[in-house]
């Protein structure tokens, strides 16, 4: 297992833990929004979005209030190791970061508004943390699926660098990557909706309290 003094390390993929061929475990019903766990098919007209922004828990939570996402999901995203266990990632030897996949309808809320919130929610100059959470799996990432969401992923990230340098409150860290590069794998079905199910749960709103810029 990888070394827990590493945890803020990235593995290469040589040495990444092995993982395994197939989901071990089966996903039902978004016990929210009632609409399925897993979105491989995707209703027409709507779109996916992938953000890693600390915590798994807090960060869906966040987005399947949103008007407009149809489903939410959590899982590991930006690794190596195939459908890897919730145990592995902790270790930091798979390379992912904890993730959120949002289907949303872009006529109700837009890709942009899915970005600004995702800026807003989260500390995206801490590198491989969220507040007290340490290890590359709370990096914080942007997983575009077009070249238009990468479009305004890019642009976005700049306005808001701009304004956390303006204010002197560090670079942005975020990771932005082509989500064909990086499977995404869904997690185990005890963390999906988890502060649904356990409402006094875990929550690490890490932020820098700055508002996107109009």
């Amino acid at each position: 297992m990888f070394g827990l003094g590493r945890k803020t390390e990235m593995v290469t993929a040589d040495q990444a833990l092995a993982g395994r061929e197939a989901r071990p475990w089966q996903l039902g019903e978004h016990v929210v929004l009632h609409t399925p766990v897993v979105t491989d098919e995707v209703p027409e007209g709507h779109e996916v979005a992938i953000f890693g922004l600390g915590c798994f828990w807090g960060a869906e939570e966040v987005y399947w209030q949103l008007p407009g996402v149809w489903s939410t999901s959590v899982g590991y995203a930006g690794g190596h190791s195939p459908h890897p266990t919730y145990e592995e990632v902790c270790t930091g030897g798979t390379g992912h970061t904890e993730a959120i996949r949002v289907v949303f309808d872009p006529t109700v809320v837009t890709y942009a508004d899915l970005v600004k919130q995702f800026f807003e929610v989260h500390d995206p100059t801490q590198g491989m943390r969220q507040g007290n959470d340490v290890g590359t799996q709370y990096r914080s990432a942007i997983y575009f699926t077009s070249p238009e969401q990468e479009q305004t992923a890019r642009e976005l990230t700049t306005v808001y660098g701009d304004e956390l340098t303006r204010r002197h409150l560090g670079t942005i860290t975020t990771e932005i990557r082509p989500a064909s590069e990086t499977p995404y794998y869904y997690a185990e079905d005890a963390h999906q909706q988890y502060l649904a199910k356990n409402p006094f749960g875990y929550r690490c709103h890490a932020n820098t309290g700055v508002k996107f810029p109009a």
